[in-house]
């Protein structure tokens, strides 16, 4: 049920405690992240951290809505080989950094990168090579807001067999 309740009450979280998060910690984050789903198994991702302030103050800037990475201790720039479903591969390793970070009691926010304006610049400046595309920047750190957004009712979302 541990697993169900970190599901229900992640959420995105822009303000954080200036408190830097351990090394192995942020390891086992990326750790979880390799296993999840992955399409023929490709296995596309590639996962850097960010921790250096002068570096995530350079990524915040260049984003559109991710000016809070620069606040946050680590920022977690995911990239994937430019396969089939590298979309969906990174979507899906994205997630599992989302629900990892929740279960070790830290807050992540997702910031778009796949398709943005500012994709190729975070590719460059990361000396990230030709072929591999943005898929995410995550910021992670220990909380220091407790959003409570208002979610639709299961029974507003939920279909049987047909809409």
């Amino acid at each position: 049920m541990e697993t169900i309740k970190i599901l229900k009450e992640r959420r995105s979280i822009r303000k954080y405690q200036k408190k830097e998060v351990p090394k192995n910690i942020i390891e086992e984050i990326i750790d979880c992240a390799r296993f999840a789903p992955t399409a023929i198994n490709i296995q596309p991702w590639e996962f850097i951290v960010i921790t250096d302030k002068k570096m995530r103050e350079k990524i915040a800037e260049i984003t559109d809505y991710g000016k809070f990475i620069k606040d946050a201790p680590v920022c977690v720039a995911v990239f994937c080989k430019d396969t089939k479903y590298y979309l969906e591969d990174g979507s899906s390793a994205t997630t599992y950094i989302l629900l990892a970070a929740k279960a070790f009691g830290l807050g992540s926010c997702w910031v778009a990168g796949d398709k943005k304006g500012y994709a190729e610049k975070i590719r460059e400046i990361l000396g990230v090579p030709i072929g591999y595309k943005l898929i995410s920047l995550i910021s992670i750190g220990y909380p220091d807001e407790e959003p409570k957004p208002k979610k639709r009712e299961l029974k507003e979302v939920l279909h049987w067999e047909k809409w």
